[in-house]
This record gives structure tokens, sequence and C-alpha cells, in this order.
């Protein structure tokens, strides 16, 4: 299938998702590797359209290397499509499940570059509000993607104007309290999702599960996390803060998550079969190693 005159897609869906299903594609004009998202339903629903709409905006605002680059915005036989940088690699979900509970290191330094991207994203009012492990990409050279704005609000915007009536927009093992309870999301809530995410990452299972959405929205709003075990106090203390059920209970922003991430992110051992070896280059990691130390 060809859309927009350019754009050559694969037959079948690298993934799906509520809003719509994203495939590998190929841009004529220029020669390289895209991801094309269409809509699952046609335009006329009016309030995917809007929401499809507010995730090509927010991600042409949203300029920052944890975060892919929306190249192409339009519609196809009725149905809206976007085109995105492509990024090879592999999902924090597929990474736990093959290798099962992170090293510790791996676990702090995946969620510290969640981080960075939120706290750029926060900067422009935008909240995810669906973070978890399929959003999440490593790339082979250590560095990791934050996909999947779908869902992300402006925090200035009118919540009712995106959300049907009855329903959670949002992933129930990664949703904070309040989203659940009063359908509001904001920078904390975000957090509260890193924090399931981290929670995973280092146990190698789930934080919540249930037989129903509603068993697990129960024990996300009512139940209070297990404490992560084998792992340095102060990191356990993190995770505990992160999954407080008081938005205001949890870190102030994600630059300070950031910080505090950071004495856990050192000496990251080798994860065979998901990095690229130290013997092959990496033009990213030397421009990062350089910035890193401008104003250190």
């Amino acid at each position: 299938m060809v859309i927009g005159d350019r754009y050559e897609l694969d037959d079948f869906p690298l993934g799906q998702g509520g809003m719509g299903a994203v495939y590998r594609g190929h841009d004529k004009h220029l020669d390289r590797k895209v991801a094309v998202k269409i809509l699952h339903l046609p335009v006329p629903d009016e309030e995917l359209e809007r929401r499809f709409i507010r995730e090509a905006r927010i991600l042409a605002r949203l300029e920052h290397p944890g975060a892919p680059t929306l190249y192409d915005f339009g519609a196809h036989e009725r149905r809206l499509y976007q085109v995105m940088q492509f990024i090879a690699g592999v999902t924090v979900a597929d990474l736990v499940s093959e290798y099962g509970p992170l090293p510790v290191p791996w676990a702090a330094a995946i969620a510290a570059q969640a981080c960075a991207v939120l706290a750029a994203a926060h900067a422009l009012s935008i909240c995810h509000r669906d973070l978890k492990p399929t959003n999440l990409m490593l790339c082979p050279d250590g560095s990791v993607k934050v996909l999947d704005f779908g869902l992300a609000m402006l925090r200035d915007a009118d919540v009712a104007q995106s959300t049907r009536s009855g329903q959670l927009l949002g992933t129930p093992a990664y949703m904070s309290p309040e989203q659940i309870q009063r359908g509001q999301a904001g920078p904390q809530s975000d957090l509260y999702a890193l924090g399931c995410v981290l929670h995973e990452m280092l146990t190698g299972r789930q934080l919540f599960t249930g037989p129903t959405e509603y068993a697990v929205f129960e024990k996300q709003v009512k139940e209070r996390p297990p404490t992560v075990t084998g792992v340095p106090r102060e990191l356990a203390r993190l995770v505990d803060d992160l999954l407080e059920k008081r938005p205001e209970c949890r870190p102030a922003d994600a630059s300070t998550l950031f910080e505090r991430l950071q004495e856990f992110a050192v000496d990251l051992p080798v994860l065979p079969g998901f990095l690229n070896p130290p013997s092959v280059p990496s033009p990213a990691r030397m421009y990062a190693r350089v910035l890193g130390r401008v104003l250190a």
C-alpha cells in the first residue's frame, strides 16, 4: 500500500493500539525508512480525529533526541496518518520478558532517560498519560526513546473534550490513582506511571494485575505497592515515593527524579543480544559524552 503518493507500507503492522496501527514504511521521495501510524476508524469520528491531530501537533512541538521526530501528516482514504522517524530497538516490555529483572544500573538508566524526555514534555505543558514498557524503546546504542504520545494532553486543555463519557484513557496497570478517580493527569501522573515501570524492571513482573480492568483500578487506588527488595535501600525508597497515592507526595518533577536516579545509573553491564558491542562506533554516544561535559 502506498499513501500520500510517497510512503510505501509493509503489509503487516509493527504494532496496534487503541487509536491506530503502526507500519514500517519507505519514503520513496527521500529514500529512507519511516514509521507510519494510521487511524483505525474513518475521519467522521470527530473525537478520534481531534485526538490524532492533537498528537501530531504535540509531536511537532516536542523536540528531543529521546522522542521520535514527526515528518509528515495527512489523510489517506478518509483515514488520518502520521509519518514519523523509524526507531530500531526493543521495547522495555520485550526486554524484561526475555531478560527478567534488569540490573539496577540499567533500570535506573532507562528510567533516567525517560525522565529527560518527560522534563522536556512537561516544560511544554504536555503530559504523556500512557507511559508503559511498550512505549519505551531501548535502541542498540543504549539510548531510550519515549514513544506514542497518542493520549498526551495539554495541561491547560479541557479533559472533557478528549474523553468520551464514562471512558478512562490509559492502560490500567500504569494509571495513577488520580487518573482513575478523577480522570485528571498532570506531571506527577507520568512519574507514577514511570514508578510502575521502574518497579517492573527491577522485579521482572507487573506491579498490579487482576482478572479485570476494574480489579486493577481498585489496586491502583487502594493497595499499597510492595517495596522492591534486593536493590539499594535508597532506590527502593525512591520507587516507593514514585508510587505514593497522592500526587503531592511524589518527587517534585521529572528533573528532580532524574537527579535521584543518577547515582544508580553507573557501571552499566553488557546486555548481550540487545545492544551493539563496544567495538561498534556510536556517533550518538560520542556526541552525548562531550555534551555531558558542558557546564558539568
